[in-house]
């Protein structure tokens, strides 16, 4: 008996069909793929494997996705736009800017170190010469909007004579990313290299801390 059937049994209700809730069935479908695709990358998940486990059939599947590479895609965006969205949930317009580039910097650390799926899911797609973020529209507007983000914050620190100027905004974003991507990206190699946990609770403290240190003296006029 399929986990779904079990539990309808338990509950006494049917599980949602897709014509019930749409919308529920496709976020069904979304979580299992991104597990899929996350433990197996694109070229190793299968559609029937994360049909098995979802409320609904590979027909479905197939119906709101298209195929395998648009499933993937689906789930790049839905990535995407979580961490977009909680960009834009910062107000950073609202802070002074040293207070702002502080704020983004442990923020962004904070969800690479909280979210690794993200980041294995980017390493994926880097693996496929990112030829499925070139065909959204959606991640290109959201990935934009970051930048105009930082380009906002730091343009008020050079006005207000607290930042230097000459800095592009993409290459602060891109600082601030890969301190904290790489703080999970790696973490199984440095572990075998030079037996430290970058995941430890003490080393993540001390990363955090110096990825904004990092950002700041990068700015700092």
């Amino acid at each position: 008996m399929s986990k779904a059937a079990s539990a309808s049994k338990g509950t006494g209700r049917k599980p949602a069909s897709w014509t019930q809730d749409p919308e529920g069935v496709r976020r069904n479908i979304l979580t299992v793929a991104k597990e899929e695709f996350v433990e197996n990358g694109l070229s190793g998940a299968r559609v029937d494997e994360i049909a098995a486990r979802t409320a609904t059939s590979k027909r479905m599947i197939y119906y709101y996705f298209g195929d395998k590479e648009g499933l993937y895609r689906a789930v790049l965006e839905e990535m995407y736009e979580r961490i977009r969205g909680f960009e834009r949930s910062l107000d950073l317009a609202s802070l002074p800017p040293v207070e702002a580039m502080t704020l983004l910097a442990g923020f962004t650390f904070d969800y690479h170190a909280e979210n690794p799926d993200f980041v294995r899911l980017v390493m994926v797609e880097n693996i496929h010469h990112a030829r499925h973020l070139a065909t959204s529209d959606r991640i290109a507007s959201l990935n934009l909007s970051a930048i105009d983000m930082i380009r906002e914050a730091y343009e008020r620190g050079v006005a207000a004579g607290l930042f230097r100027p000459g800095i592009e905004a993409l290459d602060i974003h891109l600082t601030i990313s890969a301190l904290a991507f790489y703080n999970v990206s790696n973490r199984a190699s440095i572990r075998q290299v030079f037996g430290h946990d970058m995941g430890a609770p003490e080393a993540l403290v001390r990363r955090r801390a110096a990825a904004i240190d990092t950002v700041l003296r990068m700015l700092r006029a």
